[in-house]
């Protein structure tokens, strides 16, 4: 069952389009539910899906589409790092294998301690400032190095 806030937030949402296209509002509803719990269950998905009046699996579709939801727990910040061929060129291996290394994870696993996930993601449009990743979807950092990924993660922990 979708909490009142999300349904508050989603409300809010679906006066920006016609009534007729509710579905419209499906990323942000995914993006609130994932606010809230930290990730999106199959079972959110079915709640978001009768709230807006779609069908179950496009939801599904939208979520298992991008990159930004979390379909299951990935600690309390999910680090998401930009690996597509501009990034690659501009150091994200190395960021990828040093993240790897300190966290002591890979890609779609979470610390023992749950502080921290690792995701794989999509170009984040800022190729320019590689490597970076993303936290929890709300921060970019840019121009990574060991150092600065240490600093980070000291302010995260």
């Amino acid at each position: 069952m979708l909490s009142d806030q999300v349904q508050s937030k989603i409300n809010r949402e679906l006066k920006k389009y016609p009534a007729n296209q509710k579905q419209s509002a499906v990323m942000s509803a995914l993006r609130f539910v994932q606010d809230e719990k930290g990730w999106i269950a199959t079972d959110d998905m079915a709640d978001i899906a009768a709230y807006l009046g779609m069908p179950q699996v496009a939801v599904y579709e939208v979520a298992t589409f991008y990159h930004m939801y979390n379909l299951k727990p990935m600690g309390k910040h999910t680090i998401t790092v930009c690996t597509n061929l501009s990034c690659q060129l501009g150091g994200a291996n190395e960021t990828v294998d040093y993240l790897k290394s300190k966290l002591s994870i890979g890609f779609g696993e979470v610390t023992a301690d749950g502080k921290f996930g690792l995701r794989e993601g999509e170009c984040m449009g800022a190729c320019v400032a590689a490597p970076l990743f993303t936290i929890n979807n709300k921060k970019m950092c840019e121009r990574l190095t060991p150092q600065k990924i240490d600093q980070i993660l000291a302010e995260l922990g």
